[in-house]
């Protein structure tokens, strides 16, 4: 009778411990990566189409498709890299970290693989200290034979 007692508490002892944590299991780093790798492939997707009406907004003309056609300018084609490699990385900045902001918001944690920034906090911080340069001498200096030339 006693054996059952003592298998009847331990059963109540899992089954408070299972309804005290969580059902759901927190997302992993295959959720992230998933999450991480679809945000670029939509960023790259958008970062094209916001290039492109940018361009046409500021010049009025489709930008340029090849910048080796002797039709284009090099100016053009200067221009064209420069504004459209920066749009496309400002866009795709700022995808990615709207996917990791959500990720911290939804579950609380940084995503995987990415640390905290450590700040140090004012007061602790430690001025450099200047080492003194060691005193030469001469008289010291080592003799070095011809075999090993001091290796």
């Amino acid at each position: 009778m006693a054996k059952k007692k003592k298998q009847s508490e331990h059963a109540d002892k899992l089954a408070a411990e299972a309804a005290a944590t969580p059902a759901t299991k927190s997302p992993g780093k295959g959720a992230w990566r998933l999450m991480d790798k679809g945000s670029a492939i939509v960023a790259g997707l958008l970062a094209q189409r916001a290039s492109v009406i940018a361009w046409r907004a500021v010049t009025g003309k489709k930008p340029p498709t090849s910048g080796r056609h002797p039709e284009v300018t090099t100016g053009e084609a200067v221009a064209w890299a420069v504004v459209g490699g920066a749009i496309i990385e400002l866009v795709k900045v700022a995808v990615r970290r709207g996917t990791a902001t959500y990720w911290v918001r939804s579950t609380g944690n940084l995503p995987p693989g990415m640390k905290p920034i450590v700040t140090v906090p004012k007061g602790n911080e430690k001025e450099p200290v200047l080492a003194d340069p060691a005193p030469e001498r001469a008289s010291t200096k080592k003799k070095v034979s011809r075999r090993n030339r001091g290796r």
